[in-house]
């Protein structure tokens, strides 16, 4: 029988997880630390009164006070009435890379109209787009959606550095998304030119990406800050879709981050069919630590797959049509080797070797302190 911790559904199949001998994990020992580093209720709330006025004060001479990134999803779109409601000045951004779901766009469209909200799309040439996806999968990488990620957080920082905005403010929510094992998510822009290079033989030419470099010029030479609201607040995602479906028109579009298509795609197909990896282990039990769920109802969540067949039907023909992959390419990609993001260059070793020392001029200039750390104690004991 497999061994499962007794505070959540976290399992032996993740990497690095460990046992004590109450049968407590070492992934819910991270959650309880995240959560005594992070207190909601009155003392969270009192932290953000306190950024709120920072933001307002260094705004009051701008276009601005805030920059947001919005995907249609649950924690943006709240994030968006939230902010809104604290009385900042919202420049939204969204990113599309020709993936986003006809729900998306129209949440998007509702919240920031209804809102009254500048909003900017921007577009990715979508052949690049394609290249870039096809070269993750041919790596065999589990998390093939990471270009998209480093894209956004590029994006966010140079549309800040443009409009002179000094706060990025983040839909992420901890407490119901959990820390999910660096060696299923990571990428890097070191990589990312790598894969593409070596698997479709093309350098990038408009896809935007953050390196090292470039982040420390945003983050410590200008100074931007990414602060995470949500992370201080008692905020439910559950009460946050009644609100947004009762004011703003808004709907809910099936699964965790399936906002996106091809995230969709990534996380309920590509990711259990290929590498018998579910991210619900991770979702699910942060949903179970904050009371979201009882621990009976993650369990019964676990014996029905991610997609239903219908579901899995329709987008692996959309994802082979819109990628340019013939049926039998794709089985190939999907019987070929399993990788993991250490089988490339990346900034990873670096990073890792020096993570404490980097955590604290995080902490010092922008404000937190990354997962990735807390992750590393927890396993490091």
């Amino acid at each position: 029988m497999i061994k499962r911790c007794i505070k959540g559904l976290w399992d032996q199949s993740l990497p690095g997880i460990t046992f004590n001998e109450q049968g407590v994990s070492n992934y819910a020992e991270m959650y309880i630390k995240y959560s005594q580093d992070h207190p909601r209720g009155k003392r969270g709330r009192a932290q953000w009164d306190t950024i709120l006025k920072e933001i307002k004060s260094n705004g009051r001479k701008r276009a601005y006070d805030c920059l947001v990134g919005v995907s249609g999803g649950t924690d943006s779109s709240y994030l968006l009435h939230f902010l809104k409601k604290s009385g900042l000045r919202i420049l939204a951004i969204n990113l599309d890379n020709g993936w986003n779901s006809d729900i998306a766009l129209k949440n998007i469209k509702n919240i920031t109209s209804k809102l009254d909200i500048d909003l900017e799309t921007y577009v990715i040439d979508y052949e690049e787009v394609k290249k870039v996806i096809r070269s993750y999968m041919k790596a065999g990488l589990p998390w093939i959606d990471g270009p998209t990620d480093n894209a956004i957080r590029s994006i966010l920082y140079r549309t800040a550095h443009r409009e002179k905005i000094k706060y990025i403010l983040n839909g992420e929510d901890f407490f119901s998304e959990g820390k999910q094992p660096t060696e299923w998510t990571y990428s890097d822009a070191k990589q990312f030119l790598f894969l593409v290079k070596k698997f479709e033989n093309h350098i990038p030419k408009s896809f935007p990406f953050l390196n090292i470099s470039s982040f420390f010029y945003y983050s410590f030479i200008k100074n931007i800050k990414v602060i995470r609201p949500l992370n201080f607040l008692n905020y439910s995602k559950r009460n946050a879709q009644k609100m947004l479906k009762k004011h703003y028109n808004w709907e809910y579009y099936g699964g965790h981050h399936h906002e996106n298509i091809f995230t969709k795609f990534a996380i309920g197909y590509w990711l259990p069919y290929k590498f018998n990896i579910d991210k619900r282990l991770i979702t699910g039990s942060a949903r179970i630590m904050n009371g979201e769920i009882s621990r009976e109802q993650g369990l019964e969540m676990l014996k029905t797959p991610p997609l239903n067949h219908d579901e899995i039907e329709e987008i692996l023909s959309y994802v082979c049509k819109k990628l340019n992959f013939s049926n039998k390419e794709f089985e190939k990609i999907m019987a070929s080797s399993n990788k993991t993001f250490m089988d490339y260059p990346s900034y990873y070793p670096i990073i890792k070797s020096n993570i404490k020392y980097i955590s604290k001029i995080l902490k010092y200039f922008i404000n937190y302190k990354p997962k990735m750390l807390y992750e590393i104690e927890s396993r490091d004991g």
